[in-house]
């Protein structure tokens, strides 16, 4: 038997893009990728507890691709930097709010590529003229080198993120920089491409499993709307066929239906959003903000199934599905559903004081006085 290969040779290389046979008739089509990720990514039975009568819910790890546990933001940025890339930049500009999961694979991913990277980070009024420390993503954003612009969410909501990104775009051409902008969670029609390249993926999986596995649901946390355009596309173009159900952790549905329509648009694809996917609120008390409530939730799933969410995007997707399968178990009954884990780990870190009071289990050990020492 042959030793197999240890290492990963296409792993940070740039690759021709061949599309999915299904999505050919969609345009652009992306001419390059570079492999920035660890894919495919597992997929595996979620044993949750209290799940209506014969459902099954499955988990696609994609917080297992990579990139310093960049979640699903490896897919749109093989994309991404692929095209910044190959059109000159020596730099990336991007935007999210101060934990954002975005900026820190953006950072990461920019430094695979020897790309500087310029982050604008929306933090409270009260702490923009402040050092923003080092936890969570802001650790590993910092570590790797990525320059920190700190803006008041005030400004950041009245001037608008594409606004801001270009002020910072205009500041590094004068210097004689080339920028390359990336919006908000890569969530444009390029990085659309990311998940319906996922959708092949577990197609090949379903295709490769000794089971007739297939899946009914596709759930999924949606936070900027690039993912949830590409899964919902795919699903719907492929053999798949699988209903994406979409839990927004911010803004409200309305707005997902209109931004993924323009991604959609942007891609001519010739459907209407509302028709291949369904926008829940799960926003619960604002963005990024968790109750007492779902941070347990957390934590009861971790203890359970030992998988990990975190507490702004699948968290509260997470919460948002169970709790519309205890209200009408009967929507749910006798359907396989694929959750999509989408990674944010390290937003946990930001929220260690709420989390205090829902672990224990710890004492001091009570080694006997006759244990020789």
């Amino acid at each position: 038997m042959e030793a197999q290969n240890s290492f990963n040779l296409e792993f940070l290389t740039k690759k021709t893009y061949d599309p999915p046979s299904w999505a050919t008739h969609l345009n652009p089509i992306p001419s390059h990728t570079y492999s920035l990720g660890h894919f495919p990514t597992p997929i595996h039975r979620w044993n949750l507890p209290n799940l209506p009568n014969n459902t099954q819910v499955w988990l696609k790890r994609d917080d297992l691709s990579g990139m310093q546990l960049s979640g699903n933001k490896a897919r749109k940025l093989e994309f991404l930097l692929a095209d910044a890339v190959a059109q000159g930049a020596d730099c990336i500009v991007t935007i999210g709010g101060i934990q954002s999961n975005h900026c820190r694979a953006t950072a990461v991913a920019a430094k695979y590529l020897n790309l500087d990277c310029y982050l604008i980070l929306g933090t409270s009024k009260v702490l923009v003229d402040k050092d923003p420390g080092l936890t969570g993503n802001l650790l590993v954003e910092r570590l790797v080198g990525a320059h920190v612009d700190l803006v008041s969410e005030e400004d950041y909501y009245k001037v608008g993120s594409s606004a801001l990104a270009d002020i910072l775009k205009g500041k590094l051409l004068k210097e004689g920089r080339k920028p390359y902008v990336i919006p908000v969670g890569g969530s444009n029609s390029l990085g659309t491409w990311g998940y319906i390249e996922a959708i092949r993926e577990i197609e090949k999986q379903i295709q490769q499993s000794a089971s007739s596995l297939g899946f009914d649901d596709i759930v999924v946390a949606c936070g900027s709307g690039g993912t949830i355009a590409g899964l919902s596309i795919a699903s719907w173009l492929s053999e798949l066929k699988a209903k994406v159900h979409a839990f927004c952790v911010c803004d409200d549905p309305e707005y997902f239906y209109d931004y993924a329509q323009g991604l959609l648009d942007g891609l001519q694809a010739g459907v209407r959003s509302r028709d291949i996917v369904n926008v829940e609120n799960a926003k619960g008390v604002g963005y990024a903000i968790s109750t007492t409530e779902e941070l347990k939730f957390v934590k009861e799933v971790a203890e359970a199934t030992g998988v990990i969410l975190d507490p702004v995007y699948s968290g509260k997707a997470a919460y948002g599905m169970m709790k519309q399968m205890a209200e009408n178990p009967t929507n749910w009954e006798g359907r396989r559903v694929l959750f999509i884990h989408t990674g944010g780990l390290l937003g946990l870190f930001d929220k260690t004081e709420e989390m205090a009071a829902l672990v224990g289990k710890w004492r001091t050990m009570d080694v006997h006085e006759s244990v020789p020492l």
